[in-house]
């Protein structure tokens, strides 16, 4: 078994958005997720996508959204930090969206802002193209 000295776990927070309408029936669909590097990141897309769709809500879940995006979501940037899960959701007649952040550990296995691919990519055959 090799050991190695540096870890490839990197300590993050994993965020997720769902919505649930007539349309998706019971089952909710993921309309994005994002990989976040500390809390107040996390907490941060949710609420810039909150703040996004803010102004097309009802009143009801306009309140609620508020609330959240005033104060609500100091609490819940605690919680992350202390390694609970956050969840904000809010329903606007039969559509129901639900973000999520919780803290994760991710596999460096590429990086992802590099311009060549890995070594390893080269060991595959291309698929012939058809024209």
């Amino acid at each position: 078994m090799t050991h190695h000295s540096q870890s490839t776990l990197t300590r993050g927070y994993w965020c997720e958005c769902w919505a649930q309408t007539a349309a998706t029936g019971q089952a909710p669909v993921l309309l994005a997720s994002f990989d976040a590097t500390t809390a107040a990141e996390a907490i941060n897309w949710i609420r810039v996508a909150l703040r996004t769709i803010s102004p097309s809500l009802d009143a009801e879940a306009a309140t609620k959204a508020e609330a959240w995006l005033t104060t609500g979501h100091r609490t819940d940037t605690q919680a992350l930090s202390d390694g609970e899960l956050c969840t904000i959701t809010i329903s606007q007649a039969d559509t129901r969206i639900e973000w999520t952040a919780r803290p994760a550990l991710f596999l460096a296995l590429a990086h992802r802002q590099n311009r060549e691919l890995p070594p390893c990519a080269l060991l595959f055959n291309q698929r012939p193209t058809t024209t």
